[in-house]
């Protein structure tokens, strides 16, 4: 099996994880029905993962790493603008994939993914100071610690928002922020103007 062919087919297997995992739930995932929406065998699935918690550990693993990649992407494009930008953009880049977030978050107490997560978190982080150092409304006096709490508030609204207890991920996401950038000071951050939410703005 070509190196290209054994993509498209774990790229298929994963897909059809996902779509299993949102159209069943976590308790009715299995080999088989992965295969059977996959359109392989499940002999095929177990070439490269050889149980059920291995492959949904790959599937996690994937989904971790692509909403690093557009929070590191967003964070690039955002520098140089407002704090209003820069806090909207990485918001939306991070609950871009929000379904995918729900449905993996439903089975990620089965498995061991601390390490994953760690990682995936301190890309975020990194990208979010290498952004916020450059916003042009703003100046931080401590700016990782002010990058810590900022990013703290918002693991509330997250998992209630994975849990469905938010009724919307901007109106959660909103509140956190306002939390944490509101006054005009607050854990060494000045603004030349007090904080309003950019993600309350045609509710």
């Amino acid at each position: 099996m070509s190196f290209t062919h054994s993509m498209v087919t774990i790229d298929a297997v994963f897909e059809a994880t996902l779509q299993v995992l949102l159209s069943e739930g976590p308790r009715r995932l299995t080999t088989t029905r992965v295969a059977e929406r996959a359109g392989v065998s499940v002999g095929t699935i177990y070439q490269y993962y050889p149980n059920r918690e291995s492959l949904l550990y790959a599937v996690l693993q994937r989904h971790l790493d692509h909403v690093a990649q557009a929070v590191e992407t967003a964070c690039r494009q955002q520098r140089g603008q407002s704090l209003d930008a820069m806090i909207k953009a990485f918001v939306e880049a991070k609950t871009a994939r929000i379904d995918e977030s729900r449905a993996l978050y439903a089975i990620a107490a089965e498995l061991n993914t601390a390490e994953l997560v760690r990682k995936a978190s301190e890309r975020m982080r990194a990208a979010a100071i290498a952004m916020l150092e450059t916003a042009t409304d703003a100046k931080f006096d401590d700016l990782p610690m002010v990058t810590f709490i900022w990013l703290n508030a918002l693991v509330g609204p997250t998992r209630a928002t994975l849990e469905g207890r938010a009724a919307r991920v901007a109106r959660a996401a909103g509140d956190a922020q306002r939390r944490v950038f509101r006054t005009r000071r607050c854990g060494g951050i000045t603004t030349r103007r007090p904080y309003a939410s950019p993600l309350r703005s045609g509710e």
